[in-house]
């Protein structure tokens, strides 16, 4: 059966969608720009309308992802918080939802730090990457505001918080945690982790 014409309304979204999903199934080096589309039902030359090529599709996969994330977390710590408990449950519930949604797409996560860092890695996708990092950051400078943990540099909390967090999340997703559930160890180290940083 011919392809068929350009005729996709919301082309770009589904491409970016059907390609999560293939690097998830088949990893990054089986994505393919002419299975998107035919998957699509649209023409081999519908994607470019889009994407230049493979690497402007990987690049806005990142860029989708990290908004994505933003997201998650955006809505993890929404809500007034004005306690040290209520602070320690939004931090809590940062740290879980970022690991869910890297345990969720862990090859998704491996290409979005990986090209974030890359020495040609675009503004945009640099931005994107930056979102995550900068809620973090806000979630513990709103905590040391009302004397919940500790008056220090924020930005190497944040950055700690985010290395531990990730590390879990890449532990668990490579199965080398032991057999320890990672919503078990993500629950221990934030209370270790937030311990460490009272008054």
């Amino acid at each position: 059966m011919p392809d068929q014409p350009y005729h996709h309304g919301n082309l770009r979204s589904t491409l970016l969608e059907a390609a999560a999903a293939s690097i998830e199934r088949d990893g990054v080096d089986a994505l393919s720009l002419r299975q998107l589309a035919r998957d699509a039902g649209v023409s081999h030359a519908a994607p470019s309308r889009h994407f230049r090529d493979k690497r402007a599709l990987l690049d806005a996969l990142a860029e989708d992802g990290f908004n994505r994330l933003a997201d998650t977390l955006e809505h993890a710590v929404a809500g007034e918080a004005t306690t040290p408990r209520e602070m320690r449950s939004r931090f809590d519930a940062l740290a879980s939802s970022y690991v869910s949604f890297a345990l969720a797409q862990p090859t998704l996560l491996t290409l979005m730090f990986g090209l974030k860092h890359a020495p040609d890695a675009n503004e945009t996708l640099l931005a994107a990457g930056h979102a995550s990092m900068a809620i973090t950051m806000r979630v513990v400078i709103d905590a040391q505001s009302i004397g919940a943990i500790i008056d220090d540099d924020p930005q190497r909390i944040a950055l700690v918080a985010f290395a531990t967090f990730h590390g879990i999340a890449t532990l668990a997703s490579g199965g080398l945690l032991d057999g320890v559930p990672a919503d078990a160890l993500v629950s221990t180290a934030g209370e270790l982790f937030w311990r460490g940083l009272q008054p």
